[in-house]
């Protein structure tokens, strides 16, 4: 079973929701270090709920965010290569985090999500491969815009 990775950036809930339920994703697995939106709908809490009222499950794992040094660092450079190297230096010390990612995701339709729409840009397509590596499925990348 594949894992899943979503982001919500230009998206209404309602269309994250659907994207979700077209690719019958089981559990969301939030990846953002602060689980906080300027749409209030995608805050953890609130996310959360819709996600219930849906059927579909919620996790949120800090650990395997990108810590606030690495995302100030690229607010001011935007050079995500750079951040690529930072974060994927911070997640070489998130084993134990890696491996309960990929224990939570084995058997479900899970998803990963986070900010950016473009999972190039995100380092939830970092994540989702150092899963694919520990055993996790292949990663496919979901769009919400319809």
């Amino acid at each position: 079973m594949p894992l899943y990775t979503l982001g919500y950036e230009g998206s209404a809930i309602e269309d994250f929701v659907a994207a979700l339920k077209r690719a019958k994703i089981e559990l969301v697995v939030d990846v953002r270090a602060l689980p906080l939106s300027r749409k209030p709908s995608f805050s953890k809490k609130a996310l959360a709920k819709t996600l219930e009222k849906e059927g579909i499950g919620y996790a949120h794992r800090v650990a395997l965010g990108t810590p606030k040094p690495i995302r100030a660092r690229y607010k001011r450079d935007g050079d995500f290569a750079a951040l690529r190297v930072a974060f994927e230096k911070y997640l070489a010390h998130q084993e134990l985090a890696l491996a309960e990612l990929v224990d939570l995701v084995k058997g479900k339709r899970a998803c990963l999500v986070c900010f950016e729409a473009d999972p190039a840009l995100c380092h939830r397509s970092i994540v989702a491969e150092e899963a694919r590596k520990r055993g996790a499925a292949k990663v496919v990348n979901l769009h919400a815009r319809v």
